[in-house]
């Protein structure tokens, strides 16, 4: 007061949500907007809400991105705070988004996804953010856009990678679904044709499921081991989930007479 001016904290003021009737009109102008623009603004609602510049230029993405984004601020569709492009509103994002049909989206989400994924090739210290984002776009862009083998495989490996990372996190809901994910990705011979995989693909899959209550899932997965794997010694882990589950269920009668027979086939 005794400076006698309003003073403002701009930081505040833009990190502020933009009201819904703002953000409709905002949203109605995209058209408007050159196709550059238009690109720029869809290719950030790819990664989210938000992403910092500097992703956009250590990731490999067209520079030019940043340029055009710098636009959509000046029309006030996106904030820029500290370095991080945000949109102004969810339905901005939604619209950006939906500016590129399905089918195309997905190619794109995949295609992103294998520009990343080159970044993690030799290097198992890469940060687990770029391994999520990595293979979060991968498994955006889902199977449908697989248009050569080889990236099944990728997206199947990454995913389990992505998967054991989310279980050091301890976070096994997410990294059920990187395993549900890479099994998606697997094809038809995949049992002989990537047996390793296959196995640690659905055996921590399963041990997913059972930290997780998804008893359902459990039992096919354990299924599917049960009768796909070569080696017995492939089989005991998902056996001894099996017999996890039923003691977790108060079966334990079933649960001893399980491990029993596990036992009793290891020859002991």
């Amino acid at each position: 007061l005794t400076r006698r001016r309003w003073e403002w904290d701009m930081k505040k003021i833009r990190s502020r949500r933009l009201p819904d009737d703002v953000a409709i009109f905002l949203t109605d102008s995209l058209g408007e907007l050159p196709d550059k623009v238009q690109w720029a603004l869809f290719i950030l609602s790819c990664f989210g809400a938000s992403s910092k510049s500097a992703f956009v230029e250590s990731q490999g993405l067209d520079r030019s991105i940043l340029e055009n984004l710098e636009i959509a601020v000046a029309e006030g569709l996106v904030d820029k705070i500290d370095d991080q492009y945000r949109f102004a509103h969810d339905r901005i994002q939604e619209a950006a988004y939906n500016t590129i049909p399905a089918h195309r989206r997905s190619i794109i989400h995949f295609k992103y996804g294998l520009e990343l994924s080159s970044l993690l090739i030799g290097d198992e210290d890469t940060s687990a953010s770029v391994l999520f984002t990595a293979v979060n776009q991968l498994n955006l862009g889902g199977p449908p856009a697989v248009d050569d083998e080889s990236h099944n495989f990728t997206a199947a490996r990454l995913n389990l990678r992505a998967g054991k990372k989310a279980m050091e996190m301890s976070d096994y809901e997410t990294a059920y679904s990187y395993f549900d994910s890479g099994i998606s990705f697997l094809r038809k011979k995949h049992w002989q044709e990537h047996y390793t995989l296959s196995v640690e693909l659905f055996t921590l899959a399963a041990k997913c499921a059972l930290t997780n209550g998804d008893h359902t899932s459990l039992k096919l997965l354990i299924a599917e081991v049960v009768v796909k794997a070569h080696f017995f010694e492939n089989k005991l882990d998902v056996l001894y989930f099996e017999t996890c589950a039923l003691a977790y269920s108060y079966r334990l009668a079933e649960s001893i007479e399980k491990g029993l027979d596990i036992l009793s086939k290891l020859g002991i």
